[in-house]
């Protein structure tokens, strides 16, 4: 069995800035983003990690070296939903400029994409899945810190907790929050701590 360290990645500008939709925009992260990854290292420190994976993307690459204390794995299957014609823009801009195309995102992620033309949540699901999926294959048991974003990670924990896709919103993850769970190819999926702060 694994265990999962779900680890969203520190504070960027972007996100400062009410919440500016990053998505595959490569934006590294603020001094204060910085310092929370160094607290996540501090809170995760009397752990021993088998292996330490990320996005690609520098927000979480960087989150993940500064709190794995190991090297880094990166894999593309990780990164950030692709958000289409939101990216760079706040939540409130962008539904300003088509107010349908968030309703259609809201009522079914699965089946619309993001920003009109970005991924699917189905999408979205089926390549972080395929990555666990893998990593099973890889590790048979052990501890596992892996780092990536807000959308795909609460896309991913409602579709294994059997929530429906639309749903992904309820789940919190703030930067730099620790959410772990239990992997097994035997055993059903088991979330331990949502959110965490150790």
């Amino acid at each position: 069995m694994l265990n999962i360290y779900l680890l969203r990645h520190g504070q960027t500008a972007w996100n400062a800035d009410n919440n500016r939709y990053c998505g595959r925009s490569d934006i590294a992260l603020t001094a204060k983003g910085i310092g929370q990854a160094e607290a996540v290292r501090e809170q995760l420190k009397g752990i021993n990690f088998a292996g330490v994976y990320s996005s690609p993307l520098e927000r979480a690459y960087q989150t993940a070296r500064i709190a794995g204390g190991m090297d880094v794995i990166k894999d593309n299957r990780l990164i950030e939903a692709d958000f289409g014609n939101w990216e760079k823009k706040t939540k409130e801009e962008f539904i300003a400029e088509d107010p349908q195309l968030w309703h259609n995102w809201m009522d079914d992620p699965g089946q619309h994409r993001a920003g009109g033309t970005g991924e699917t949540g189905s999408e979205i699901v089926a390549r972080v899945d395929e990555f666990f999926h893998d990593l099973l294959q890889q590790h048979d048991h052990g501890n596992i810190l892996v780092a990536a974003h807000n959308g795909v990670n609460r896309l991913y924990l409602a579709y294994k907790l059997g929530m429906p896709l639309k749903n992904y919103r309820m789940l919190v993850q703030d930067n730099a929050s620790v959410t772990v769970f239990n992997l097994s190819a035997h055993e059903p999926f088991t979330l331990q701590h949502l959110n965490a702060k150790f």
